[in-house]
């Protein structure tokens, strides 16, 4: 169920800054809601996989943490991944610009 590597690259490709970019927020957070969107569709199959829930509860909180990283350093690159992955929960909401 893991990604492949044509998967990650095509991925990377899309959501990288510059061409050797790999590991920029963006890249991270597209990677992680890939993964846990084949970790949800997992778990409607197997319901009592407790390991995998925990797995994914932990994945939905480094991609939390990364997108407030995300927003209170660059709004424009924050807004622009939201609608890009189309992330509708609260923890996507827009800051204030004061």
């Amino acid at each position: 169920m893991a990604l492949t590597k044509s998967n990650k690259q095509e991925i990377i490709g899309k959501f990288r800054i510059n061409e050797s970019d790999s590991g920029s927020p963006e890249v991270q957070v597209a990677i992680i809601t890939t993964r846990i969107a084949e970790l949800t569709e997992h778990l409607n199959e197997h319901k009592k996989d407790y390991a995998t829930r925990r797995g994914l509860i932990k994945m939905v909180g480094r991609r939390r943490k990364l997108l407030r990283y995300l927003n209170k350093h660059s709004l424009e690159r924050y807004t622009g991944l939201i609608e890009a992955l189309g992330l509708t929960r609260e923890d996507a909401k827009v800051r204030k610009s004061a």
